[in-house]
Parts: C-alpha cells; structure tokens; sequence
C-alpha cells in the first residue's frame, strides 16, 4: 500500500466520522429532549400512571331513601342482595359444573346457563359479569362453602372464576299494595347511560321507572363514594390508605334523602279488604282541606318485590293478557272513565250558579224524555221531582231537561273549573287528562250539532270521561266550600338522620266560581242520597256509623260484545260502571272518596257499600250524627239504584 492511498482512505474516514458524530449527536440529543419531556413537561401525567398502576379505586354504593306513610310505617326500605358474576375466560369446564350444582340448577336452567356463556363475546370474556342475581340464603351459602374451589394460580397471580358481589335492593314490605304509585327500579339500559352518565350513572345502576320511585329519582337516589387503596402485582389490597398524591383517598357516600308520604296505608288495607270479590275497580280518598291524597288503590296490581328480582318473560306476557283484568294499568290516574251520575252535582252547581233555574222547580219522570225521534230513559219512573230530589234518586229525565236549559258550553266550564278535563298535576306516572266535550268540538267533527249531546253530557255519559282522582279533587272542593287543591303525595323529605330538608304546603289550584248557598245546596241533596230513603245510596249507610254524603252512578260502557273479546266473558265486559263519589262526615267532611268497581253494575248496590264500609272503619264513630240531618228510620227501599 502506498503513502498516497493511506492518506486517501484516511481523509475519506474523517469525512464519515464527521457524519457519524453528527448522527450520534442527534440520536443523544433526541434522547435527552425525551428525557426532558418525560421528567419535566409530562411528569404529572406518568405519574399518574405509575400511581394507577398500584391503586385501585373501590366504589362505595349510596343507599336509596326510604319511603314511610303518614303513620311512620316503612313502604319502602332497602335489603341486601348478592348477585354471582363470573369471569368467563377463568372458569373452567369442572367450574362450570359445580356452579350448576350450588345454584340449583335444573336441565332447562343450565341449558340456558351455558348458551349465556357461549354468547358472550372473546373481548368481554375477561371480565367480571354478572350472571344470577338476587340469590337465595342457601344459594349463598353453598358458595360461600366452595369459595376457594372456584379460586387457583395463574402463572404467579390468583385468580378467582366466581365472586359473589353484595349490593342493596329495593324492598316493599306491602308488595303488591299502592303498587302503581310507589313505583319500582329496574337497570339502565346502554342507550339510557350515554345520556345519564354526566350525571353520575353507571352501567348497571338502577332507576326509578314508575310512581314515586321515577318522579321523585333524585331525591330518593343519594351519590354514591369511593376509597382508594394500594395493591400488589396480584391485585392484593397491602394499605387501606392510596398512595398521597394530594387527592382524596376516601369520600363517603351520601345516602339518599327519605320522604314520609301523605298516604295512609292502613287505609290501603282497608280498601283492599273491601274490594274482597270483586276483580277490578279502584278507590281514591283525598284529604278536603289539604288535597293530601290518603289512598291510591287500584286493582288488580302486582308485586313490586317480584318486579325488583327480576321478572321472567311468561309471567310478564300472564300480567299483559287481558284476561287478567290489565294488573299493570294504574286505574286511579292513568285511566278514564264515563263519570256516570257522579257528574250531575256539577251540573246542578252550573244551573244554580248562572240563577237558570230555581231548585224548587218541579219536573215530571214518566221513565223516559223524548227528543225529536230520540228517546232518552231514565232509570225508573219518578213523577213529580225537584233538583233535590232528582239528585237523591238520580233521575236522568230531570237532568235532561236541566241540559237544555244550561247548555253543552255552560256544562264544560264548571267542568273544567272544577277541574276534570285537566291533568291534577300529581306528579307521577303518565296521568290521563280525561276529556270535557264542548260544542266546537262537536261541530269540528260532525255535520251538524245535536242537542242530544249536552243531554248525555248533563249524566256524565256520552264523550265526557274523567279520572277518579280528578272526580276525587273535584267532590273535595264541593265538601270544602269551593277550593281546588292540586293533589300531594309526598309530605315531607328527611335526612337519613331525621333533620327535616323540606316539607311541603298545600297548594291551592284555583278558587271555583260557586257561591257557597249552592254549593251547601247541592251538599244537603248529596247528604240525601246517603241517608234518605228514597236516596239511591240509602241501603249501603252504617247504622252508626259515620255519616256520608255522596253520589252514585251506574255508567254504560257497551250496548253490545265487542268481538275481540272473550265469548265467556263477554256479558261482564258489557256490564256498567259502578260509581260511588261523595266525603264524610257529612256536617265536617274531612275526607272525599271515590269508587269505581269495573263492570260492577248498579251504583247504589256496589260502589255506596264499599265506599261507606272503607269510611266507616277509617273515620270510626267520630263522625257519627254530624251529617246535615236525620234519616227516617224506616225500611230501606230496593237496592239498584243508579
């Protein structure tokens, strides 16, 4: 090799080791940029990890509130539930077997168990879901027995295929009693948590759907806690204090707020008791000078733990079959009915009001009015009667008569004013807005205007419907001297440690333009139909017992079967309304009761007996002689009336 090439491949060398110096310039420079970054400007975020990596964030569930009734008695409550929730990619086939085993579970159950594992998805297998909830105490026991069965290594980490997860549930003592206005819980739904998750939600919680349970959520929900801790490589708890990193290591739940209702459940058991044999109907009694409501009972219902538990598809699919009288329909709010002659006080109240008539005017009852080619019946053949006496024996001719003279629009107006036609304002569940008809109304959806409209409207049949808790509203403002009150379910709200939060004054909905002479009118004639003997409700009056004043009502629903329905059952379908409306003690009402028996037939024979049988027990003898007068002891005529 010659000097000259040596000198050539050494200046080629240093013009490589200049780029390579460069190059391992950059590269550290780089690398110390990084380091930079990651201890300087991004340290509280690796941190972070770092901490998360040994930590974990344990929930603390809230308890939801209790509900008690005016008494004190607990309606609501919460109880412990243990749900199994497995981790499908740790349970093995011998796993799978005992689980069975301990559950108690039949061919058909672990059928279906394993087709439930063999549908979840290989991206969920790792995690904990759960399978069965709300097991029994001998469920639990036998797990809680072979705990460590379902328990083994995983390389140098313990792992566990089944655990079994305490949580509250919702309990109600009185099961299926009030159902429809307490409500229940059930799960949210995935559509439901991207909505609710701002507000605290998770997947899994459970939500009011019904009654109080939903219109009263964030009350009664409380916000649940947490507590952070230290864990090993195992996932093993070493400090029940998290690492100090400045944030807090505990936060306590706060538990929800309690509520003491209005309603009476010794009440509800005296209108379930009542309502022995008869299967369907509903009762509504509301406090006259509060508008506190005291009952909300509608039959049939269901039972709200079995809600809770879980439901299985054939028993709700038995619930939904009409065949058993609809348990799922609330019939206190959510449906409407034709009032019957429960709506003929406000249409004597209509007449007296505007001085269209005076009341001592006598009109005659063949047993029928005649209008054109139309003949309209009345229950019987009353002769010669006054509006007193047309309201204690409920005769439809008088009323028919009255109609004319009033008019549809005149009829609507004290209607309304005294509230039917219009939601309460109860607060819970989907309420019905019965209907008021008028005469626009008609005219918008008839060729021409019948007279015969205001005629029916005049006995509440035709196309007026009302709710019994807007009938109930509307008698308790009679009975009170003209006040409408919006209904109040709930009286006060508690912390759970008893300190009053907020308690809630009646709420007054309007004034009704009555005088009070009329009012007091129409409450004698009411008082009659009771305690007259020639009242409609004479029969079903307590000797003894608490004086009431009311009206019966007897509404058709169907001239003829309708075809969807079953043959045998046909003739109860097309059977009228029962009807009791009215308040007691009659001289000092303190409350005002409304009864409907579905299908039940005549008024007077079986709405009055139960509604003065379910005052009688509530009110006791306190109201005994206080009513506006003394009914004749003499025999009580035939039952039937309307």
């Amino acid at each position: 090799m010659t000097l000259l090439s040596v000198r050539r491949e050494v200046g080629e060398f240093r013009k490589r080791y200049k780029w390579m110096a460069l190059f391992v310039g950059l590269v550290f420079t780089g690398l110390l940029g990084r380091m930079v970054q990651l201890q300087l400007v991004d340290h509280a975020r690796w941190a972070e990890i770092a901490r998360e990596n040994i930590t974990r964030t344990l929930t603390l569930p809230a308890t939801r509130g209790i509900l008690r009734d005016r008494a004190g008695r607990i309606v609501v409550s919460n109880r412990p539930a243990y749900d199994v929730h497995l981790t499908p990619h740790y349970l093995r086939d011998e796993d799978r077997s005992l689980l069975a085993e301990l559950m108690g579970l039949d061919e058909a159950g672990r059928a279906d168990f394993a087709r439930r594992l063999e549908r979840i998805p290989e991206h969920r297998r790792t995690h904990q879901i759960r399978f069965f909830t709300d097991i029994t105490r001998q469920q639990l026991a036998a797990l809680e027995t072979h705990e460590m069965d379902f328990r083994y290594l995983r390389g140098r980490v313990e792992v566990s295929a089944v655990d079994v997860v305490a949580t509250p549930i919702r309990s109600y003592p009185f099961q299926h009693l009030g159902a429809h206005a307490i409500g229940y819980l059930n799960e949210l739904t995935g559509e439901e948590l991207s909505d609710l998750r701002p507000s605290g939600y998770r997947l899994g919680d459970r939500i009011g759907r019904s009654g109080l349970e939903r219109g009263w959520e964030s009350f009664l929900r409380g916000r649940r806690g947490f507590r952070r801790v230290t864990v090993d490589a195992r996932g093993r708890v070493l400090d029940q204090v998290a690492v100090d990193d400045g944030r807090p290591t505990r936060v306590d739940p706060i538990p929800g707020r309690d509520m003491t209702l209005t309603i009476d459940m010794d009440l509800m058991r005296i209108a379930e008791r009542a309502f022995r044999g008869h299967p369907s109907g509903a009762v509504v009694v509301v406090d006259v000078n509060t508008g506190a409501v005291r009952a909300l009972f509608s039959k049939p219902s269901y039972d709200l733990n079995e809600l809770t538990s879980g439901m299985t598809r054939d028993r709700y699919a038995e619930m939904r079959d009409p065949r058993s009288f609809r348990p799922l329909i609330d019939r206190t709010i959510y449906e409407s009915y034709y009032p019957g002659s429960t709506f003929k006080p406000l249409t004597s109240i209509a007449a007296l009001q505007d001085r269209l008539i005076d009341p001592a005017t006598r009109v005659n009852c063949s047993g029928h009015y005649d209008l054109g080619r139309n003949r309209f019946r009345c229950t019987s053949v009353h002769g010669d009667v006054d509006m007193r006496q047309a309201l204690v024996q409920s005769c439809n001719v008088y009323f028919y008569q009255l109609a004319q003279t009033v008019g549809l629009d005149r009829l609507a107006r004290f209607a309304q004013d005294f509230g039917l036609g219009r939601r309460t304002g109860i607060g819970i569940n989907t309420e019905a807005s019965g209907f008021i008809p008028t005469r626009e109304w008609y005219e918008s959806r008839e060729d021409h205007w019948r007279v015969g409209y205001a005629l029916n409207t005049a006995i509440g049949q035709g196309d007026t419907r009302v709710t019994l808790l807007q009938l109930a509203m509307s008698y308790a403002a009679i009975a009170n001297g003209g006040t409408l009150y919006v209904p109040q379910l709930v009286e006060r709200v508690t912390a759970p440690d008893g300190s009053l939060v907020e308690e809630f004054q009646p709420r007054v909905r309007r004034r009704v333009h009555v005088d009070r002479e009329h009012l007091a009118y129409v409450m004698d004639a009411l008082y009659g139909t009771v305690n007259d003997p020639t009242g409609t409700a004479f029969a079903a009056r307590v000797d003894g017992g608490v004086t009431v004043a009311g009206k019966t009502g007897t509404a058709q629903v169907s001239e003829r079967a309708r075809h969807d329905l079953d043959p045998d059952r046909a003739w109860y379908y097309n059977r009228a309304h029962a009807w009791f409306a009215g308040f007691a003690p009659a001289g000092d009402p303190e409350v005002a009761i409304v009864v409907l028996v579905e299908h039940g037939g005549a008024g007077g024979r079986y709405a009055a007996p139960i509604a003065t049988q379910i005052l009688h027990e509530y009110l006791g003898a306190r109201g005994a002689g206080s009513g506006a007068g003394s009914a004749a002891e003499t025999p009580p005529p035939p039952t039937g009336g309307r």
